[in-house]
């Protein structure tokens, strides 16, 4: 069976097209076109779909999914296995929702810790039995230079380059380069060595545009055999909506 996931993100959409697990068909938009997603259905033959979408309402594109495919609305109460102890079930956004399933099916029975540097930088822990208490939100990177440049008078609005290092702070720009990236590097070790304290032997599991940010600084460090980088995580975690609701 062969099958469409779409995430819809506060800055740009991703496509997938699957069969069973193996990953067919990736692509990044800024927008999604019915016309393109014609061709797709068309071209790989897809039967089933299903939409994580974060951001405004997409009627037209799931009446276009309803007419062309097998669609699954895909909700927070879609669950394979979850217990879901977060308070506020309704706000939690289905892209970590869907990130906490693809762990919980892909890696059964270990403790994974889900770090996604998108738009924002969200912390999920999902215990090795499946029971789901809640995580954290955080600014991302480009997200936190917007603010500096919005609340302030005189700072300029840095465009991060996103292959840059952490440099020294000798003039203005580079001081708020510095003083975010180095926040955001603090940020991330806390988190990790407090769930490393907690499971020693837990998998961190990383996601989103900006994580080539915290490889880089963790290439050396004694997490660095437990970091694993699946840029389809979402996807991947919509794709075990699909396999659970058609076993």
């Amino acid at each position: 069976m062969r099958n469409l996931a779409i995430d819809i993100g506060n800055t740009n959409s991703k496509l997938a097209v699957f069969e069973g697990r193996t990953l067919l068909y990736h692509e990044v938009v800024s927008s999604i076109a019915l016309e393109h997603l014609s061709r797709l259905i068309a071209e790989y033959r897809i039967e089933s779909a299903i939409l994580s979408n974060v951001n405004r309402s997409q009627d037209a594109l799931v009446s276009f999914l309803k007419a062309n495919t097998r669609y699954i609305p895909f909700s927070v109460e879609k669950n394979t296995g979850i217990q879901n102890e977060y308070k506020s079930a309704d706000t939690l956004g289905l892209d970590r929702w869907a990130k906490l399933i693809a762990v919980h099916q892909l890696y059964a029975g270990e403790a994974c810790f889900i770090i996604d540097m998108g738009t924002c930088i969200t912390y999920d822990y999902l215990p090795a039995e499946g029971r789901y208490s809640g995580g954290s939100i955080s600014l991302g990177i480009q997200m936190r230079f917007n603010a500096l440049a919005h609340y302030t008078g005189k700072l300029p609005l840095i465009k991060w380059n996103k292959d840059d290092v952490i440099p020294l702070g000798t003039d203005t720009q580079t001081a708020l380069i510095s003083g975010v990236l180095q926040g955001v590097a603090s940020e991330l070790e806390g988190f990790i060595t407090q769930k490393y304290k907690d499971n020693s032997t837990l998998k961190i599991m990383v996601t989103g545009g900006d994580a080539g940010f915290l490889l880089g600084q963790f290439k050396n460090s004694i997490f660095a055999p437990q970091i694993i980088h699946d840029p389809y995580l979402v996807l991947k975690g919509l794709n075990e909506v699909i396999a659970f609701e058609y076993v």
